[in-house]
């Protein structure tokens, strides 16, 4: 039996993200979801909103049908 995967290639917080220290987030997702790790990535709060920022994803964890990622923000394009 296949293992669900989901190839993603920028960040949708929706607001759930979590402030680990001054520019380090956490964020858990639904399912298991594969990210480049040490890329820049976009990231936004929704699917279709304009991107917030830039990030660099430092580590991706997956458990219990969850992704968990721990990325810095590198840029910032809106303010919160």
């Amino acid at each position: 039996m296949g293992m669900p995967l989901e190839l993603n290639t920028l960040i949708v917080t929706k607001g759930r993200e979590h402030r680990l220290d001054e520019n380090n987030f956490s964020l858990v997702k639904e399912g298991y979801r594969l990210y480049p790790i040490d890329i820049p990535v976009e990231v936004k709060k929704t699917l279709d909103s304009e991107i917030n920022g830039t990030a660099l994803i430092k580590k991706v964890e997956w458990e219990n049908s969850q992704t968990k990622i721990t990325y810095e923000l590198v840029a910032l394009h809106t303010t919160n």
